[in-house]
């Protein structure tokens, strides 16, 4: 194989679209140890710092998302102008072979600007509702990678879709082996921890927090307090929240480690018995691999309702229950206390609904997707090579 591939990851800032591609860049650098791989975003310094410690080159592309209000809507039409100016100069200057979107601002000027220069690009469609980027360019793209079966009746009949499931990082990955290889020694010490420990509540909000979540999970535990005896509460705030959730438990009287990030997040989710989170796709990949039954709430402004059709597919599948922030009568503490409630006195109902979402695991997600990046780059010059 002459002349090493360069490929670019282009993705929003977040952590739901910046862990699937540094999934997959992982593989990749398996397969492939000669391909230049290099991240483009809008230069969030956690981005940066994560990106750079995996290993990879990072790029920054102005872009700014849609604007919640007519103050904003100046900078974002001069940002994202500029950005897909600057990922056309980036990706020639940089001879980049191909890109990979992964959703979000930044992900649209690359993708756009890799379609009108004639560079192939895959889309990594994380949601049960596809973004306007992958409705707009899925035919032109040479592959969706979607999480989720439900994505196809929303793009173009004609529009290359593998459903490949969502990636999710080595961590989890390697912890979904080692808890399901059944001919290892370790499984059984593996497997005999949950019987030894405390039951372990844990509430995410995302790296960013969710700010209904930490108002009230401590209210509504106060009224579960008779159901708490055997637990321990776990309770990631996100930035500048984690003060204002410890007085709220606090006053509350309820006993919870509260942090505003979890860094070894696959190893406590791997040893947790019950998550309170939203439905991002890529938390939704990544409880299904650690197998725990979760109370979802989604997001209630994210785009196109994506986290509450992500949040029906693991309910009707009987993985975890759904609470609907926008629609719900009632306040969000009676609704976290009334679904809770049962899962916290029941084993039996816990460990139906984690069987269940054990059943929704993808484990080969970002191996199966970077094949398919490899076999693009690659294969037809291995092919033209055998000849």
């Amino acid at each position: 194989m002459s002349g090493a591939a360069h490929i670019m990851f282009a993705g929003g800032g977040a952590a739901g679209h910046l862990f699937p591609g540094l999934a997959v860049a992982e593989h990749l650098r398996k397969l492939a140890p000669e391909t230049q791989i290099t991240f483009a975003g809008p230069g969030k310094p956690r981005e940066k710092h994560t990106i750079r410690t995996a290993g990879y080159e990072h790029t920054t592309i102005p872009a700014q998302p849609i604007p919640q209000n007519p103050l904003q809507a100046f900078r974002f039409v001069t940002d994202n102008i500029a950005g897909y100016c600057a990922a056309r100069w980036i990706l020639k200057e940089q001879h980049v072979s191909l890109v990979v979107g992964l959703g979000g601002f930044t992900s649209t000027a690359l993708v756009r600007a890799a379609a009108a220069q004639g560079i192939p690009f895959i889309l990594l469609e994380q949601n049960a509702i596809p973004s306007q980027t992958t409705r707009w360019l899925s035919r032109a793209s040479s592959l969706v990678c979607a999480a989720f079966e439900e994505v196809r009746p929303h793009l173009h009949v004609k529009a290359p879709v593998a459903v490949t499931g969502n990636p999710s990082r080595p961590a989890f990955e390697q912890l979904y082996r080692r808890k399901h290889a059944t001919d290892s020694v370790d499984t059984l010490q593996f497997a005999g921890q949950g019987f030894s420990r405390q039951k372990r509540l844990v509430v995410l909000g995302g790296a960013g927090g969710a700010r209904s979540l930490n108002e009230s999970m401590p209210g509504a535990l106060k009224r579960m307090s008779d159901c708490l005896a055997d637990w321990h509460i776990v309770h990631q705030t996100g930035e500048g929240q984690l003060q204002e959730t410890e007085s709220r438990y606090q006053r509350c009287g309820v006993d919870a480690l509260a942090v505003t990030f979890i860094d070894e997040i696959a190893s406590l989710l791997f040893e947790s018995d019950l998550v309170v989170c939203r439905s991002g796709g890529t938390t939704l990949a990544e409880l299904a691999l650690a197998g725990v039954p979760a109370v979802l709430v989604p997001y209630p402004d994210a785009a196109d309702d994506h986290q509450i059709a992500n949040a029906k597919v693991f309910t009707a599948a009987g993985a975890s229950r759904l609470i609907d922030e926008a629609s719900q009568s009632g306040t969000l503490e009676t609704a976290l206390a009334r679904e809770l409630t049962p899962l916290l006195v029941e084993e039996t109902q816990r460990h139906e609904m984690s069987l269940r979402m054990q059943s929704l695991a993808r484990p080969e997600a970002a191996a199966e997707i970077a094949g398919a990046i490899h076999q693009r780059l690659y294969g037809m010059q291995d092919r033209r090579e055998a000849a």
